[in-house]
């Protein structure tokens, strides 16, 4: 469809769902490259199958594993990359990557993750400290103005979700058409692992600003129900030091080892307020119910009573009281797998391949 193609994206450093539509988008379009602030190889694995070219902040120190400390920095990052050779450039962010220069002759689309979280929607979570939220008050208000300049840049946007799209008009005035990620997990192979059954799960970043994984603790502790956790994260020690004894951590695992975790649950509890929320795609993938917290990108993915359920407040007693009546037969396998079959890659790629040609 087009002679060159670039993939921009904020920073090559963990894995995660965004990560995972990074791949998609590889499928779609092998040949392209992909731009990005720093690169941290050990902890990105996966980027081994991309032609990566990183900014000048790769070579300042530690830039790959503190690039919060150059935050300052990374509009000119973005800036500084030259596009000119490219007929169609997509940005998959959630921070500066959008803010790339292109000329008339190149198509930007941006794929927007979310309008910064920490400027925007998520900037009271970050900013909890008043000390701290005065002392950066200046940096926030200079970053939020170069923000809002930078979302003008892309020619067309496209969001993951219906809450990603209101916030993309609230915060940068801008339409954007939903196209959601992929399921690219494999939901029918995996080695089984000797597991109870009888437990329930979540896979998560161990980051407590916005994933809240200290609410399915607290309420498996109270309960006294088995949850096994997936994921790593920079709060992973003081979120074991609260745990029970029902509660396991699990840490990073292969996708070979999790469709094991997946398949074997009772449910996938999801307590955060996401953008999007891609576990809960895998999890009704593998025909598995999930209990989510009812707002975020749980409202597009979780059909009540079909394909889980909600719970109301972001506390542990509101989701206690969901877990309290909980029966996982009462959900169907097959209608879990139906409704993640919208979130199928083939669906993906036809409708970014669709939305490509309107835009032409």
């Amino acid at each position: 469809m087009f002679m060159k193609v670039a993939l921009i994206y904020d920073r090559v450093n963990k894995w995660g769902g965004a990560e995972r539509v990074l791949l998609a988008l590889h499928k779609i379009f092998p040949d392209a490259p992909l731009y990005t602030s720093v690169l941290n190889s050990e902890k990105a694995p996966w980027a081994k199958v991309f032609d990566i070219k990183t900014s000048f902040l790769q070579n300042f120190p530690k830039a790959s594993t503190s690039h919060q400390f150059y935050a300052a920095l990374m509009p000119m990052a973005f800036e500084s990359f030259n596009f000119d050779d490219f007929d169609l450039v997509i940005s998959i962010t959630s921070e500066a990557a959008k803010g790339i220069i292109t000329k008339p002759k190149t198509l930007h689309v941006c794929y927007c993750l979310t309008p910064t979280r920490y400027l925007w929607s998520g900037y009271n979570d970050y900013f909890k400290s008043s000390l701290f939220k005065f002392i950066s008050k200046p940096l926030v208000l200079c970053l939020r103005s170069w923000d809002k300049i930078a979302a003008q840049r892309p020619d067309e946007y496209i969001a993951i979700s219906s809450e990603v799209k209101n916030r993309i008009k609230k915060y940068y005035g801008r339409d954007s058409e939903i196209i959601y990620p992929p399921l690219m997990m494999p939901v029918n192979s995996g080695k089984d692992l000797k597991t109870s059954g009888d437990y329930f799960l979540v896979v998560s970043r161990l980051t407590n600003f916005y994933k809240r994984v200290d609410i399915a603790i607290e309420a498996c502790n109270k309960l006294k129900l088995p949850l096994k956790i997936v994921g790593e994260g920079l709060d992973k020690e003081a979120l074991k030091s609260m745990a029970g004894p029902t509660v396991e951590f699990l840490g990073n695992l292969t996708d070979e080892e999790l469709t094991s975790y997946y398949r074997d649950c009772k449910a996938l509890i999801f307590p955060g307020l996401e953008d999007f929320g891609l576990t809960m795609v895998e999890a009704q993938g593998f025909g598995k119910p999930v209990v989510a917290f009812r707002g975020g990108g749980a409202l597009d993915i979780v059909v009540e009573g079909v394909t889980g359920e909600f719970f109301n407040e972001q506390n542990p007693e509101s989701l206690m009281a969901v877990l309290k009546s909980f029966d996982n037969k009462r959900y169907n396998t097959k209608s879990c797998r139906e409704n993640s079959e919208k979130f199928s890659f083939q669906h993906f790629e036809e409708n970014f391949r669709k939305f490509l040609e309107r835009k032409l």
